[in-house]
């Protein structure tokens, strides 16, 4: 008789806790301060680059793609909403040097 490639036990189900899933949907943002200023940033990877943009830092194009960072202020004054639709793509060398 051949043999079954089948599992014979079941996995264990996992377990989401809320924390760990936002952690996953946020990409791994995070807070830096930049001459006083409070920046989210968050990388966008490879796979995830979907289209062009013009990086701030040296005026080139974020070619499609090229894994880069997107960033938006964490301190504005005019809300979350208004900060994030401001946010900007830079390459991730342009951002280190800023």
């Amino acid at each position: 008789m051949p043999r079954s490639n089948r599992p014979r036990r079941r996995r264990p189900a996992v377990q989401n806790d809320e924390d760990d899933l936002s952690h996953l949907l946020s990409g791994w943002k995070r807070t830096e301060v930049r001459h006083g200023v409070s920046w989210n940033v968050q990388p966008v990877s490879a796979a995830r680059a979907l289209k062009e943009y013009s990086c701030p830092g040296c005026g080139g194009v974020v070619v499609t793609g090229v894994s880069h960072l997107v960033t938006w202020r964490a301190d504005g004054v005019l809300g979350d909403s208004s900060d994030l639709a401001a946010r900007r793509h830079w390459h991730s060398h342009c951002w280190s040097i800023s």
